[in-house]
């Protein structure tokens, strides 16, 4: 039999997240969903100003040092504002966030 040789660590740790997924396969509630329209809508908002202050700053720049200062601010607050949008959706699902294994 194919089944009694031992198991690889892909296989062991593949099977441990088939297992993790199980759990969280609930579907969402009326109110949770509401909830996560509005965090998303509020992550749109927040982009679509970063973005309108960020084309501000661009036409006031006097080098391309302070360009690419300013297209990094702009990545940076981008990548910010998706992790604070992702981390209030997992709340919202109930999921365990910033967990210590």
């Amino acid at each position: 039999m194919a089944d009694d040789r031992p198991k690889t660590a892909y296989e062991i740790a593949m099977e441990r997240l088939r297992q993790k997924d199980e759990g969280v396969s609930r579907p969402l509630t009326e109110g949770q969903k509401a909830a996560i329209a509005e965090a998303r809508q509020l992550h749109q908002a927040r982009v679509a100003e970063r973005e309108i202050l960020h084309q501000s700053a661009l036409q006031k720049a006097n080098s391309h040092e302070e360009l690419a200062q300013l297209n990094e601010a702009l990545r940076r607050d981008m990548e910010r504002l998706a992790a604070d949008r992702d981390r209030k959706i997992a709340q919202i699902r109930g999921e365990e966030t910033g967990r210590a294994e």
